[in-house]
């Protein structure tokens, strides 16, 4: 048995595709959890509950943590904790072995490329909040409790992936007849995880022995790609004249989140927008042979 803490989320359902081709039996855990696979086994369990969570896991040779939590601070620093421990020791009560999905607020603003070697130094609520639970999971890992890894994404985008930047800021517009739009420095360097990619990895290293107890990054194009060459490739796919890009500066983000709260939530992300933000994946692609999506055939698949 293979477990899903998270289902029904963009990671959870990619990786839910991948499942199959690793084990027969795929649990799906979650206030309201979905079958992604005929034969998906579905168990309501609230995260926050440590009973609920234990019984959750309860029989699996493997747990996948790909949950996410309402885009708040306050909300991540009070309830995150209690999700990783929750999990933590369910696994380690069971003997599962833990496969975290994780993003890179952790690392804060770096001069360079984000490898699996870079050391935490955020400068985002957010950030000390991902630093935290991270460093739960590796202290556990370093003390030989348990068998885990951590799989870091850079920001998504795929088919599907309505959370994501893109979605709202290109996607969505280009389809709806508007122009594009770009939070911060169109110029700057974004690298982007295409969402299938994630779910790929995250399957394949969940079931490579000689994977755990150590930290990967998931699958993703090495192409260095900036805002307005993302969004030029993207009115090239539609077949849609170039109406250029609508900027939104830090000043824009601020006075659109006195009524947006999700973008009050962003400001302190802003630093990822206003400087060059490059991911790499190299380690895992050599591990798995594999090689991640382009971003032209992303992009076309994600508009579609």
């Amino acid at each position: 048995m293979q477990t899903i803490l998270g289902a029904n989320g963009v990671i959870g359902r990619e990786l839910s595709k991948n499942l199959p081709t690793q084990t027969s039996k795929v649990r799906q855990v979650g206030r309201n959890p979905k079958k992604v696979n005929p034969a998906d086994e579905l168990v309501k369990a609230d995260l926050l509950n440590y009973a609920e969570t234990e019984k959750a896991v309860e029989g699996s040779k493997v747990v996948y943590l790909v949950a996410g939590l309402k885009y708040e601070a306050k909300i991540w620093d009070k309830q995150w904790p209690v999700v990783m421990k929750n999990t933590i020791d369910a696994c380690k009560k069971h003997g599962s072995k833990l496969v975290f999905f994780d993003n890179v607020y952790a690392y804060g603003h770096v001069t360079g490329v984000m490898t699996e070697e870079t050391p935490f130094n955020p400068n985002s609520r957010k950030g000390e909040v991902r630093a935290k639970i991270a460093t739960m999971l590796l202290d556990e890992i370093k003390a030989k409790n348990l068998n885990a890894m951590i799989v870091r994404g850079a920001d998504f985008y795929g088919p599907g992936a309505t959370l994501s930047l893109i979605h709202s800021t290109v996607t969505e517009r280009l389809k709806a007849g508007k122009g594009a739009q770009w939070i911060g420095d169109k110029k700057k360097i974004h690298t982007f995880t295409y969402t299938p990619d994630a779910g790929k990895t995250v399957a394949l290293l969940g079931n490579e022995e000689e994977a755990y107890n150590q930290t990967w990054h998931a699958l993703t194009s090495p192409e260095k790609i900036t805002g307005e060459e993302l969004i030029r490739m993207a009115y090239e796919i539609m077949n849609r004249p170039n109406k250029g890009v609508q900027g939104m500066s830090k000043t824009g983000v601020k006075i659109l989140g006195l009524f947006i709260p999700v973008l009050r939530e962003f400001v302190e992300m802003m630093y990822q927008f206003e400087n060059d933000y490059m991911f790499d994946s190299s380690k895992a692609s050599r591990f798995l042979n594999e090689n991640a999506t382009f971003y032209k055939e992303g992009i076309r698949e994600t508009l579609q």
